[in-house]
């Protein structure tokens, strides 16, 4: 065991002051940075009421959305007439078509009518007196023979009881809803409803066998049209879907962020130069392109998408245009701190040879800066992808604009997330194109 005496110890604590005499700010920073964060967080909950926030958001409706994104539901309508006969109604543009006949909805000899919503665990029987509801192991009876509907015996938690209407949730099957009128049905579906074919088209409702065997050689649905050629034209312009005019608004939101990148890029590598300290030594320059770099990026690519609406109108050109001028920004930014941190030597290397201005940036300054621009920008055109998609929903074009549309009304939910799958698709597609071509140009492998 080797003993320390004091001018040892004075020894080690001269050479090594930064470890025996560290400041305040070395013992106890960070320790602060902890008390101050946790200080920063009591008080953005306070200053945002996240109690209250929490307390009264409508959770519930969570569930809904979702339900509605990977589901369709059927709205049957039976109305009991004066006669006693019950006619079924379904609303214009019901996902079965102009004339149904679904196998979950039985005639019964007595009249009535049976409706499955969930197998036989949950069925509905309408008659033109009283509407039974089966659900949870229990059936309760609705009068409605009288002047408003009226339970028979104990009201179930499930099922609500008002003026003029009884209302039963089924949970995520559907629901009921019955006057003395009329019995409302909402039957619900998991999946998307004539995501291929709509009600409109020729091959509607056909088994996939026989959709298969029109097209490789059925005889011809339309004589001037092949049955392969009619079934794309039924696919492309489904009334429901939109997948053609949805394809092309996704092509369009891939163009505005290649193209504005592209020019970007194009319009700040020059500039970027001239910006640069070490390449063009005049400050004056130097300060004005930067700040100019500074603007550009400041001002957020959804404001320079609103300002060039105002001026093109709505479209891909206002789109391109705000990725045009935020790259030219940001890209600028980027190229004139990378061309700041080259390594002086080689260039001044080639400069000593006599070579001309050109060919000094050339091989003294292009071998270093490429692999950064390359990175840079790749990363830049991956990330405008999802920009343009939001840019689009303020009038810029692409399917961003789509999007917004159809998250508006408020209805259309498994469109959107029909929209939503084929954006994180292209997304994913472009981040492995973009980081396998960036470590191909950088030299470097992927793993």
């Amino acid at each position: 065991m080797t003993v320390i005496d004091a001018n040892r110890m004075n020894e080690i604590e001269a050479r090594y002051p930064e470890y025996f005499h560290r400041s305040f700010r070395q013992r106890f920073g960070g320790l602060m940075i902890l008390i101050a964060t946790l200080l920063y967080s009591l008080y953005a909950v306070w200053f945002f009421d996240l109690p209250k926030l929490f307390a009264e958001a409508h959770w519930e409706r969570v569930g809904i959305y979702l339900s509605q994104w990977v589901s369709y539901d059927v709205q049957p309508e039976f109305r009991i007439e004066d006669d006693g006969s019950i006619d079924i109604r379904y609303p214009r543009f019901s996902p079965l078509g102009d004339n149904p006949h679904p196998d979950w909805l039985v005639n019964n000899p007595d009249g009535s009518i049976t409706v499955s919503i969930s197998g036989t665990s949950r069925t509905v029987t309408v008659s033109k007196s009283q509407t039974i509801v089966t659900a949870h192991g229990i059936s309760v009876p609705v009068d409605v023979s009288s002047g408003a509907p009226k339970v028979v015996g104990p009201v179930p938690g499930w099922m609500t009881v008002y003026d003029d209407n009884v209302l039963a949730d089924l949970g995520f099957a559907g629901n009921v809803s019955i006057s003395v009128d009329r019995v409302k049905i909402r039957k619900r579906f998991i999946g998307w409803a004539n995501f291929i074919f709509d009600t409109q088209s020729s091959f509607f409702d056909k088994p996939v066998g026989e959709v298969v065997g029109l097209i490789v050689s059925g005889p011809r649905i339309k004589p001037d049209q092949s049955n392969l050629s009619l079934a794309f034209d039924d696919i492309w312009n489904n009334s429901e879907w939109q997948h053609g005019d949805v394809w092309t608004k996704l092509f369009q939101t891939i163009v505005m962020a290649f193209l504005g990148t592209l020019l970007g890029s194009l319009t700040a590598f020059p500039l970027a130069f001239l910006a640069a300290r070490n390449i063009t030594p005049n400050r004056l320059l130097n300060q004005i392109l930067k700040r100019f770099f500074d603007f550009l990026r400041s001002v957020d690519m959804l404001i320079w998408a609103l300002f060039l609406t105002r001026a093109f109108g709505p479209g891909p050109l206002a789109g391109s245009g705000a990725i045009f001028l935020t790259e030219t920004g940001t890209l600028g930014k980027l190229y004139s701190e990378g061309l700041e941190n080259i390594d002086n030597k080689p260039r001044e290397g080639i400069k000593s040879t006599g070579a001309q201005p050109v060919l000094v940036q050339r091989y003294g300054i292009m071998p270093q800066i490429v692999p950064v621009i390359v990175s840079q920008t790749l990363y830049q055109w991956e990330s405008n992808v999802r920009g343009a998609t939001i840019i689009g929903a303020v009038g810029a074009g692409g399917i961003g604009l789509k999007l917004w549309e159809a998250m508006r009304t408020n209805a259309n939910w498994e469109n959107v997330a029909y929209m939503v799958i084929l954006i994180l698709i292209v997304v994913f597609l472009f981040d492995a194109a973009s980081n396998a071509l960036r470590h191909r140009l950088m030299g470097t492998k992927t793993h």
